[in-house]
């Protein structure tokens, strides 16, 4: 996952999951602009494996991720305005500073499916357990990145057992996905929700406060 090599920063001319947009509008007598990006909806899965009392969670690299911090370093980075020029990264910062954790999650793109049935067929591709929807409980939905892109995310929450489990998950290395499952106890959820030396995803803290809140109570009376 950290064997990254052969980095280059070039211009975005066109994209299968972006699309950037400027927004003339008047609010209160002012004319005003925005920029923003269009992109698609997504689904995401808060799992506990009932069998081993944790949460599991997905790892990855992120490139987004990377190059920010990349650019903390490196301001010049982004600097370079010339749309016709490629810019290869020499001495690259190790990969691991992009690497985060996250709920189990994908986009919505298929719209033959519900979104109960793509937050399943994630569930499997990622983590390797076979749920059904019946097997799923919605949390709610909210908007993300409401400056870039306002897209909204469906949270479900599922229970798992180690029985269910077909497969190592990992996503689809045919589509260029390398993901980890990694296994969060819950005695040690909330430490590591605020533990910053842990990259994560506020779906993270969100999803692992919600169970303190709703799930973990009935737990204890059992």
């Amino acid at each position: 996952m950290e064997a990254i090599e052969e980095l280059a920063l070039q211009p975005c001319t066109s994209s299968l999951y972006l699309r950037p947009f400027r927004l003339s509008y008047r609010q209160n007598g002012m004319k005003k602009y925005w920029d923003f990006m269009r992109s698609h909806d997504s689904v995401s899965i808060l799992i506990f494996n009932t069998s081993r009392q944790c949460f599991v969670v997905v790892k990855q690299f992120r490139p987004a991720v990377y190059m920010c911090e990349v650019e903390r370093h490196h301001p010049q980075v982004f600097q370079n305005q010339d749309k016709e020029k490629f810019l290869c990264l020499e001495d690259p910062l190790p990969a691991v500073i992009g690497v985060t954790y996250e709920l189990c999650a994908g986009i919505v793109d298929k719209p033959d499916l519900s979104l109960e049935e793509i937050a399943c067929e994630e569930v499997l591709e990622e983590c390797g357990y076979r749920v059904s929807v019946a097997d799923l409980r919605r949390i709610t939905s909210y908007r993300a990145g409401v400056g870039v892109t306002g897209s909204r995310q469906t949270l479900f929450y599922a229970e798992v057992t180690d029985q269910m489990r077909t497969s190592g998950g990992g996503g689809q290395p045919e589509e260029g996905e390398l993901i980890e499952v990694v296994e969060i106890p819950l005695e040690e959820s909330m430490k590591f929700a605020y533990d910053e030396t842990f990259p994560k995803t506020m779906g993270v803290i969100f999803s692992f406060t919600w169970f303190q809140n709703n799930i973990a109570p009935k737990l204890t009376k059992k």
